[in-house]
């Protein structure tokens, strides 16, 4: 399976450098091809621009300010996104890999008739979440609803993928956790990924 690994933390340094870093190695080993997309160090520019804005029904989709990305994209069987949760959200990068790049013709078609869109990346199996929080999972799930699994679920994988094997990992409470619990973390990835 080729996967595109995508990874948004400004740190080279950061758990979550780790987390893909773990990632690649173990997709490797198990035969995998892992495409690394960090969009930090590959200086990707979050922002749509007012081209991409007023042309976002236009059919084609004008995606030339992202093109390299979006074959990336269309030439993966799955997505891995790797990211840390700021404010139950998304990093600004990250949020903008979405609204440039899982854009009309894309990762989706407008149905015209009736306001739905028609999913499109039909070529990802595969779209699975490894990611960090600063909150205990209490407040994650019961107090804030799990926000970031819902938009990723039944957003942008229901939406744009169709029959795509979901998940997500989350190590909480991330700022106060130890060595060993960051390790256990590592171990629990690597599991995972060894049973794709």
């Amino acid at each position: 399976m080729r996967i595109l690994l995508v990874l948004a933390h400004p740190l080279s340094d950061s758990f979550a450098a780790s987390v893909a870093r773990t990632a690649k190695e173990t997709l490797e080993e198990n035969g995998h091809s892992v495409d690394l997309l960090d969009l930090y160090r590959e200086n990707f520019d979050p922002r749509l621009t007012e081209t991409e804005r007023r042309g976002y029904f236009d059919v084609p989709y004008d995606v030339s300010g992202v093109s390299d990305i979006v074959a990336r994209v269309r030439a993966a069987d799955g997505l891995l996104l790797v990211f840390p949760q700021w404010w139950f959200n998304f990093p600004a990068i990250l949020k903008g890999f979405f609204d440039r790049i899982l854009a009309p013709g894309v990762a989706f078609d407008h149905d015209r008739a009736g306001g739905r869109i028609i999913p499109k990346l039909t070529n990802i199996k595969l779209f699975w979440a490894l990611t960090t929080t600063g909150s205990p999972w209490w407040v994650v799930h019961l107090y804030m609803g799990n926000p970031v699994r819902r938009l990723l679920k039944r957003g942008i994988a229901a939406f744009c993928a169709k029959n795509v094997d979901f998940r997500m990992l989350t190590l909480h409470d991330m700022d106060r956790v130890s060595d060993k619990q960051r390790s256990a973390h590592l171990e629990r990835v690597r599991q995972a990924l060894r049973r794709i």
